[in-house]
């Protein structure tokens, strides 16, 4: 490539230069012992002697380039849709070169594959971050929810802007939404919890839900909860271990002996006769 050549002739050049510095160097030193000045004739345009000339090392960072500009093309377009994901800014080619060393306007594969991806915008100067949903703050992911009834995943609102993952979050603390997960895909799923909004349930499926046979045991559904990946919110197993433990098994407590009127009893509400209808029987 241009780089490594233009790297292995900077090199050479250091070379050749360091060798005429030390030939230089060795022939002031013959000099000065064939010819000594008068001590009464000084040299009236006496010179300084020449600082040493430094190269910069600059090695490292041209092999880190070069390195990168012979990446696959899929390894460069990742290195700058990161830089516009992070930084949600628009750059230019010269921009993005400068950034992380990627050179799209010497690179027709490069250029072509970001110009068409879908991730990425290009206006015609420069390229920025482009997401499934143009959101910008909470009430627009709140708004965008809610235009999906039947869910809308997750993982098309993860890009939308640097917080939406923080947002949803207090979208659910808050009620306004539901964040579901699917059992076939694993993924998070947002649901509008608004009542405005109509859900319609097919019959097909209400009645398959009312024709589920549910186990009797609560222990058994606990268990056919924990395989499907829910968590039961009751643990039947161990609190009927713990009854048995303390002595609290499920035996009927004995009923207290409701206390009649006798005889004996001392009656002070005598204003109320109805009260004593059964003691007055007793006595007859």
């Amino acid at each position: 490539m241009a780089l490594q050549e233009k790297l292995d002739r900077f090199k050479k050049q250091q070379e050749k230069c360091q060798s005429t510095l030390t030939s230089i160097a060795a022939s002031n030193k013959v000099t000065s012992h064939k010819f000594t000045p008068a001590p009464a004739a000084p040299s009236v345009s006496a010179r300084a002697p020449a600082p040493a000339v430094k190269f910069s090392n600059d090695t490292e960072r041209l092999q880190h380039i070069n390195s990168i500009r012979k990446a696959p093309v899929g390894a460069q377009i990742k290195r700058v849709i990161d830089l516009l994901l992070e930084t949600r800014l628009a750059y230019t080619p010269e921009q993005i070169n400068d950034a992380v060393y990627v050179d799209i306007n010497s690179n027709k594969a490069v250029f072509d594959s970001l110009r068409n991806n879908l991730k990425v915008h290009y206006d015609g100067k420069r390229f920025s971050y482009k997401s499934k949903h143009d959101l910008k703050d909470k009430s627009q992911l709140l708004y965008l929810v809610r235009k999906f009834p039947e869910g809308i995943a997750v993982i098309d609102l993860k890009d939308a802007y640097p917080t939406v993952m923080e947002d949803l979050q207090a979208l659910k603390a808050a009620g306004q939404i539901w964040l579901l997960s699917n059992f076939d895909s694993q993924e998070d799923i947002a649901y509008p919890n608004d009542p405005r909004v109509p859900i319609k349930v097919d019959d097909d499926l209400k009645l398959l839900f009312r024709g589920i046979e549910l186990p009797r045991d609560m222990i058994d559904i606990e268990r056919d909860l924990q395989k499907n990946g829910m968590k039961p919110a009751t643990n039947t197993a161990q609190r009927r271990a713990r009854s048995e433990v303390q002595g609290m098994s499920s035996k009927p407590k004995p009923k207290k002996k409701k206390h009649e009127i006798t005889k004996r009893t001392k009656l002070t509400n005598a204003h109320l006769p109805e009260l004593f209808r059964n003691l007055t029987e007793n006595k007859s």
